[in-house]
């Protein structure tokens, strides 16, 4: 995976980040979703970095990342500290703005980095979300049966950190054939890695800090943004899969229209995991939206 492509680790708003680089033209930053890491980028990086300086990293809690404990208030995994990892990547790689694409937990940490940082992203992709307040604020029984993991990684640690550890195998398997048609859109070097990485109890406690900050001091910053009118100033594109519970529940658009004053997109032919399921429908979607 990833052949051509560099890997550093940067020490980034605190924690070391780790990441792969390569190619040329205008920079472009991938962010990764749970429970994966920066692997779930492989099948469209090589091609990507063609046209563009690709950077892939891990999140903050997730894959290689360093993995700090939670605060109490979970402030420390916010989106808004998130992001700031990412501002810091990208500034210590010499890029004080670029073109930003987020999958689902990347996603999040990708449209708080726009709404903080509007002088940093260009260009604004996320895939297969809708914003956190609209859907916590919008959710029905249907939604909650589907995405159960919401309501489960929030609760007090340990009790999902025990649960998980008991048997991270089973956990992964059980939660991707889910979201997808079995374990048929991974890759399986890069299954091993989610695997390996979500087998350390740090990275489970990371993830769950992840979910348990999103259901609470990130929905405080959200309801700030609509109260004051702050809106995602650069254009962005939203999609997100057709057979998905994105599509199947809520109406993306309007929902971030709420937050974005230039968005447009639509849904593609798969579930959850676009970058591993749609490949080419997401390389043509991206070479078209982010060129200059």
């Amino acid at each position: 995976m990833f052949a051509g492509f560099e890997r550093q680790r940067v020490l980034a708003n605190g924690v070391g980040i780790p990441l792969v680089k390569g190619g040329r033209g205008p920079p472009l930053l991938l962010l990764h979703g749970h429970p994966q890491t920066h692997a779930i980028w492989h099948k469209i990086a090589e091609p990507l970095a063609e046209r563009f300086t690709v950077v892939a990293t891990d999140l903050r809690g997730y894959g290689d990342s360093e993995k700090p404990p939670g605060l109490p208030d979970h402030g420390n995994y916010s989106k808004r500290v998130m992001a700031q990892d990412q501002v810091e990547v990208m500034r210590h790689l010499g890029y004080e703005d670029f073109l930003l694409v987020g999958h689902d937990r990347g996603g999040r940490v990708a449209y708080r980095l726009a709404l903080d940082h509007p002088q940093r992203v260009r260009k604004l992709v996320t895939l297969d979300i809708a914003p956190t307040l609209a859907m916590y604020e919008k959710t029905t029984m249907e939604f909650a049966r589907a995405y159960y993991h919401w309501f489960f990684l929030i609760q007090p640690a340990p009790f999902p950190e025990t649960l998980i550890n008991a048997d991270p195998e089973f956990f992964l398997k059980s939660f991707t054939a889910k979201r997808s048609d079995g374990r048929s859109p991974f890759a399986p070097e890069a299954y091993a890695e989610y695997l390996r990485c979500l087998q350390d109890p740090k990275t489970v406690h990371g993830i769950c800090e992840d979910y348990r900050a999103s259901a609470g001091i990130d929905l405080t910053h959200e309801r700030a943004d609509v109260a004051a009118g702050r809106k995602i100033e650069c254009e962005m594109l939203a999609l997100w899969g057709a057979h998905g519970v994105i599509e199947k529940l809520f109406r993306p658009l309007d929902e971030w229209n709420v937050l974005a004053s230039r968005v447009r997109g639509h849904a593609l032919p798969c579930g959850h995991y676009i970058p591993e399921e749609a490949p080419e429908h997401l390389l043509a979607e991206l070479v078209t939206f982010l060129a200059p």
